[in-house]
C-alpha cells in the first residue's frame, strides 16, 4: 500500500500544484520601489515579477520569458526579473545610503524609493536569474530545483511552453499567461498529502529533523541591542533574508553594528526583511534608530500597518523553534501555519544551535523518496 501511496506521489507533476493558484501578481518596470512594496503587502507576497516592453531589455540571467496573445501569438510583454524584499534592502542599504544625519537618510531614502523597480533587479543572488517550470516537470524534479537556491518560478497556464515536450527549468519560454510555484506551495501540497494518509510521506515525516540532517548549523545573528539601521545592513552583507536576534553578551563583547555567530546564544526574536514590507517609508525613517528587535515588537502593534498583514505580524513575534529531536512533520506544520521560511532549533534552554528552511526540508524530503526507491530495487 506504501509502495503505491509513493508511486503516485511521485508522478504528481507541477500542474496538479497549480490547481488552486491565483493569477500571477507582478509589476511594470518603470514602477517605483514604493509602489513596489504596496503591491507586495497587498497581495501578501514577498516577489514579484518585472514585466517590461518587448524587445527592449535582457531578461535577468540571460532569460527570455515573454507573455503572448492567445490569438495572434504576438509578444505582449517579457518578464525581465524578479524582485524580492530582500534586493529593496539591499537597494536601501546600498553604498552607506542609511549613514549620515537624519535629514540626509530621510531625503535618501525619499529618492530611493522613488526609483524604478528595474533599477534594483539583481541585487540579491536570487534576482540574478529567472527561472519557469514546465507544467510537466515531475514533483521530484521541481523540488531538485527549489532544493538548490531557487526559491520560485513561473509556470506557463493558459498555453503550450514553446518546447512542449520539455520538463524541467527552462530560460527561455513563451506562453498565454503564467502562475508563480513556490517552495511554499510545495510545502504544504506535501503538508496535505501526509493529512490524506500517504504512508511513505508520513513515514519520512515522522523523523528527526536531527535524523534527516535538515539543520543548518552556521547561523548569522544580530543582538538585541542591534539598531534597525544596523540590522538591514546585516541582510545586505550575508544576504540574508531573516537573521535571528539572540541575547547581547552580559560582558557586552559584542559588535552590535555586524552580524555574530548565533550558535549557543539566547534566541529572542527574528528579524526579516519582510518586517519592512508593509512600512510606511516616513515610519521606517523614524524607526532607524531603534533596536531590531523593539522594531519587530513595535511594527506588529503599529496602525500604520494594513489589516490584513496585523494577524501575520503579531504572530511574528512569537518565536517559531524545533528541537534537534522534533518530527519534521512538526516542522512542516508550523511553517504553513505559521507563514514563515525558516525554522530555528533551539535546545531546551532556549539557546540557538541552527535552523531549518525551507530549502532543507524540501532537500531531505526529496532524498528520502529517492532513498526509498533504490532501497526497493
Amino acid at each position: 500500500m506504501q509502495r503505491s501511496e509513493s508511486m503516485r506521489l511521485k508522478e504528481k507533476k507541477v500542474k496538479d500544484l497549480m490547481v488552486d493558484k491565483k493569477r500571477l501578481v507582478e509589476v511594470p518596470y518603470m514602477a517605483s520601489l514604493a509602489h513596489t512594496m504596496t503591491t507586495l503587502v497587498a497581495n501578501k507576497v514577498v516577489a514579484v515579477p518585472v514585466a517590461a516592453p518587448p524587445g527592449q531589455w535582457i531578461g535577468a540571467g540571460g532569460s527570455m520569458i515573454v507573455e503572448s496573445d492567445k490569438q495572434t501569438g504576438t509578444v505582449r510583454k517579457h518578464y525581465i526579473g524578479m524582485v524580492t524584499m530582500l534586493d529593496i534592502v539591499v537597494h536601501i542599504a546600498g553604498d552607506n545610503h542609511l549613514s549620515g544625519d537624519d535629514d540626509d537618510i530621510t531625503k535618501d531614502l525619499d529618492q530611493r524609493m522613488s526609483g524604478p523597480v528595474s533599477s534594483i533587479i539583481g541585487h540579491s543572488f536570487e534576482g540574478l536569474s529567472l527561472w519557469t517550470l514546465n507544467p510537466n516537470t515531475s514533483l521530484l524534479d521541481c523540488m531538485e530545483v527549489l532544493s538548490k537556491g531557487v526559491h520560485r518560478a513561473m509556470v506557463p497556464v493558459d498555453g503550450q511552453a514553446e518546447n512542449v515536450a520539455a520538463a524541467g527549468v527552462e530560460l527561455v519560454e513563451s506562453a498565454w499567461s503564467y502562475q508563480m510555484l513556490t517552495q511554499m506551495d510545495v510545502l504544504r501540497f506535501l503538508h496535505d498529502r501526509a493529512g490524506e494518509g500517504d504512508g511513505e510521506l508520513q513515514s519520512i515525516l515522522s523523523r528527526s529533523v536531527q535524523d534527516l540532517l535538515a539543520v543548518t548549523e552556521q547561523i548569522y545573528a544580530i543582538t538585541d541591542r542591534t539598531k534597525l539601521v544596523d540590522a538591514i545592513k546585516c541582510l545586505k552583507a550575508a544576504m540574508l533574508n531573516a537573521v535571528p536576534i539572540v541575547r547581547a553578551s552580559d560582558v557586552d563583547q559584542d559588535d552590535h553594528k555586524q552580524h555574530i555567530n548565533g550558535r549557543c546564544r539566547k534566541l529572542i526574536g527574528t528579524f526579516s526583511s519582510t518586517d519592512l514590507r508593509g512600512c510606511h517609508i516616513a515610519t521606517l525613517k523614524s524607526w532607524l534608530g531603534i533596536s531590531a528587535l523593539a522594531f519587530t515588537e513595535d511594527v506588529a502593534s503599529s496602525p500604520l500597518y494594513t489589516e490584513s498583514e496585523s494577524d501575520t505580524q503579531i504572530n511574528r513575534r512569537e518565536l517559531v523553534t524545533c528541537f534537534a529531536e522534533s518530527p519534521l512533520s512538526e516542522v512542516i506544520e508550523k511553517a504553513v501555519t505559521r507563514h514563515v521560511h525558516r525554522v530555528w532549533m533551539v535546545d531546551h534552554q532556549g539557546l540557538l544551535v541552527g535552523v531549518v528552511s525551507l530549502t532543507d526540508v524540501i532537500r531531505v524530503i526529496r532524498h528520502s523518496l529517492l532513498s526509498s526507491d533504490s532501497d526497493d530495487l
